[in-house]
């Protein structure tokens, strides 16, 4: 099995268990160590909330933690990016994938849409985990990158989470009404 597979099954397993510490772990390694895929981890997260009968309002903690999580990890990538500098951060992103190209794409798209860049880049799957580093490599202001980050953040993890929360409780309205 690989590495990374191998971290996918640990962390699902882990939310069977730890629900909100499982969205906040899995936020905050998406943007450290991409890709973490929270595409699939808070969808998953909001089906095991509604298999355990968490209310809607249980919901609210985990968008919140899930968006902490992210805004915690994707500042470190904005500071790596704002301290180190284009050249270092090549290095850097090179072992994950991440070619020159992808990210003069992702530069591009932010100044072009400046500041916005980081608040609809946060929502955009991909976008996700480049956009903090030419937000850092521009120089971005932090308290505006933060809040833009977070207010992205929360809008990702609430479409994710109640995905998988809807789609638990359908199935478990279907489920109910087979003879």
């Amino acid at each position: 099995m690989e590495p990374f597979d191998s971290l996918i099954l640990w962390l699902s397993d882990f939310l069977g268990s730890h629900l909100y510490e499982g969205i906040f772990l899995a936020a905050l390694l998406e943007t450290i160590i991409p890709p973490i895929p929270t595409l699939a981890v808070f969808p998953t997260a909001g089906f095991i909330a509604s298999q355990q009968g968490i209310s809607i309002l249980g919901i609210i903690p985990m968008i919140i933690l899930g968006a902490t999580g992210a805004t915690i990890g994707t500042s470190s990538i904005y500071f790596i990016a704002l301290k180190l500098g284009r050249l270092a951060l090549l290095r850097y992103l090179k072992y994950f994938k991440i070619s020159e190209k992808k990210l003069e794409r992702v530069e591009i798209w932010f100044e072009k849409y400046g500041d916005k860049a980081v608040f609809l880049g946060r929502i955009i799957p991909v976008m996700r985990e480049m956009i903090s580093v030419p937000a850092g490599l521009l120089k971005m202001k932090i308290p505006k990158f933060i809040l833009y980050t977070f207010a992205g953040s929360c809008i990702w993890s609430a479409i994710t989470i109640f995905a998988g929360y809807y789609f638990g409780e359908a199935i478990g309205l279907a489920t109910e009404n087979i003879p």
